[in-house]
């Protein structure tokens, strides 16, 4: 199909610097190339998987992020696009990829050195040893440093040795160790003459080229899912299986030919932290693959919308198109804004990556704030994908709810987004806590007493510190103290609501976390715990932040002056919807009073009917390939409700 030069600019804005990427996507990537028949069965589906898999590495996608000299395509923010791309196909083969790529060959990567480069990874970007990250255990999944598998190294014989000591150290939902996986990098507590080292990585061989196990080695398939079938999630023990000293993967702590352990971190707890945060990436793929997944839900719902009559205009006239009801522009522009917001947000946090790859640890206080972002755009996007994907199937009545419509496929998929890379609640808290900690003094403390005792003093204005846009912002925010009468279309207006809310959140946090951490040991946990659904809103508070800076940058950047002014009222609308779903906290907080409040829902509703005859553009805009949306009831979709960009640039002028 052809799209429109409104989409096809809207495309190139939004996707930023890795258009050039996306557009090789859409140019030679096929349907059949990344859409699975969602009435495969369990087996087919993993065969279809890893065949389509392997043909798109022979075919160079989806393998950026590793080293050129071994076969790699580009750098880790591109790897970044690469994901995004493949999750507007079929999310299982996403995330097969994920595994074998992001988490098994990302592991060995950023935790290696030349060796373990140079003798592994051309074997794992080919797919041709197909791996497990093998990280979570039955007993112990967000809490990693308190794994139970064991790593202990030999000096007689200068091995190592992994060993599952109880059964709540198995190692569990792990993709590639169902069935197709003959490595895993394994995370063990080491152990080096008695002495305890923390947490380290090393890899394993599992499985023979016949995918037997090997001695010592004891797989399980974890068989039928809830979601994402052609993915062969497994277990695995260890029963005192030995490897060669070298398969440590040792870049942050190893062990040396003279049998002494050695790190270039001396603090434990530093080291694990820094180990896992060379690991980030995963974390911002998952957030991206949930909202690729949730623009081709938007992209099925809207032009069904587009398309789907209900009931005739008084007098018996003609049928009424859904998109032309108020409660469906509610339902699907307003996402359809967040799409936008979020995906420049998106951009700006893989390029944050790279920058901190490129450092090469020279920037700590960068690096920290990338795994602080990266952890609440996660939960943000992932939760809005959830919410957004059943909403886009209920839009489109009994039709959504049939498997050849391609969204209850990925509703299903799309649904444990919200729980590996991190337990969503974990992670907001985790957010929260950077929000308050001066990490220079309490690196790595994650308990939650110690956050208490740790918050010495209150951050002030300091988690304010301008992300993007710095200037433009600094002036919008400037202009808006000037406006009289209805702000609501100002955008630093905007920027100083969101301002607002997360500092009072952070701040009223930090004065019941002091509190809390003058508590005594008996009331501590009961004090603390008491302030965790206030810690899941300031990472909210703080993430909806972000991303509004995020928006103005993307539309800063943009230089086709009617693309920019459709973003604005774009961005009016992610803005003003945002302000709307909180306007209780800036009741209570008389931030402003009922009649802004019915201001507010008012504007929303007049954005929703300005944007609707261009929803056909925006859906367009979003990037993801017609052929790709695998939606029988779109057969006849056409563009024949599309308005032209003369007519629709006079609308926005109106």
């Amino acid at each position: 199909m052809t799209t429109s030069p409104t989409g096809e600019a809207l495309r190139k804005a939004l996707d930023g610097p890795f258009h050039a990427i996306k557009q090789r996507w859409r140019d030679e990537i096929s349907a059949d190339d990344v859409v699975r028949d969602p009435a495969l069965s369990m087996a087919d589906a993993r065969a279809w998987t890893l065949d389509r898999l392997v043909k798109l590495a022979g075919r160079k996608f989806a393998i950026a992020g590793f080293p050129e000299a071994q076969g790699g395509t580009g750098p880790q923010s591109e790897s970044v696009a690469h994901f995004e791309m493949l999750a507007q196909g079929d999310l299982g083969l996403t995330i097969k990829s994920g595994v074998q790529h992001g988490l098994f060959g990302g592991a060995i990567v950023n935790l290696g050195t030349k060796r373990h480069h140079e003798d592994f990874l051309p074997s794992v970007i080919t797919v041709e040893r197909p791996g497990a990250f093998a990280m979570t255990e039955l007993g112990h999944g967000s809490d990693v440093s308190s794994i139970e598998t064991t790593i202990t190294y030999l000096p007689e014989t200068d091995e190592l040795e992994i060993n599952s000591p109880t059964p709540s150290a198995t190692k569990a939902y792990l993709g590639n160790a169902g069935q197709h996986g003959t490595w895993a990098t394994v995370f063990g507590q080491l152990d080096v003459h008695g002495e305890g080292q923390g947490v380290h990585v090393v890899l394993v061989p599992i499985r023979d080229d016949d995918l037997n196990d090997l001695p010592g080695i004891t797989t399980g398939d974890q068989g039928h899912k809830g979601g994402l079938l052609g993915v062969d999630n497994g277990t695995i023990r260890f029963d005192h299986v030995r490897v060669p000293r070298t398969h440590l993967l040792d870049r942050f702590g190893g062990i040396g030919d003279d049998g002494v352990y050695h790190s270039p971190i001396e603090s434990k707890n530093a080291r694990f932290f820094t180990m896992l945060g060379t690991l980030v990436r995963g974390r911002i793929c998952v957030g991206g693959g949930g909202a690729s997944a949730t623009r081709k839900a938007l992209s099925i719902a809207t032009r069904y919308a587009l398309q789907r009559t209900q009931f005739r205009r008084p007098g018996l006239g003609e049928e009424i198109l859904l998109l032309d009801y108020q409660t469906h522009q509610r339902k699907l522009l307003p996402n359809l804004a967040r799409a936008y917001a979020y995906g420049f947000a998106q951009n700006e946090l893989a390029l944050a990556l790279q920058r901190v790859i490129d450092a090469d640890g020279g920037d700590p206080v960068a690096a920290r704030e990338l795994e602080t972002r990266a952890a609440g755009m996660k939960v943000l996007l992932t939760r809005w994908a959830n919410d957004t994907i059943q909403l886009c199937r209920e839009a489109c009545g009994g039709a959504g709810y049939l498997s050849e419509n391609g969204l209850t496929l990925l509703r299903q998929d799309a649904d444990v987004f919200a729980t590996f890379e991190g337990d969503n609640t974990v992670l907001a808290q985790l957010v929260a806590k950077a929000l308050l900690l001066d990490y220079k003094k309490t690196w790595g403390d994650m308990d939650l007493r110690g956050t208490a005792q740790a918050t010495a003093r209150m951050v002030g204005g300091s988690f304010l510190e301008r992300t993007t846009a710095r200037s433009v912002i600094d002036r919008l925010v400037l202009a808006a103290r000037g406006v009289g009468g209805n702000p609501l279309h100002h955008r630093g207006w905007h920027v100083q609501l969101f301002e607002d809310r997360e500092a009072h959140v952070v701040e009223g946090l930090a004065k019941r976390m002091r509190a809390a951490g003058k508590a005594s040991a008996g009331d501590a946990f009961a004090a603390t715990n008491a302030c965790q659904e206030h810690m899941l809103n300031a990472a909210r508070a703080h993430t909806d932040r972000v991303v509004l800076e995020a928006f103005i940058e993307g539309i800063e950047e943009t230089k086709d002056p009617y693309i920019r002014s459709l973003l604005n009222q774009v961005c009016d609308l992610y803005a003003l919807a945002t302000i709307e779903e909180h306007r209780a906290w800036y009741m209570e907080h008389e931030r402003f009073d009922g009649q802004r409040s019915r201001e507010i829902a008012q504007a929303v509703d007049d954005l929703c009917v300005q944007l609707r005859p261009v929803a056909l553009q925006l859906v367009e805009g979003l990037g993801v390939p017609e052929g790709w949306l695998n939606s029988a009831m779109l057969s006849n979709a056409g563009g024949q409700h599309q308005v032209e960009p003369a007519a629709s640039e006079e609308i926005l002028a109106g």
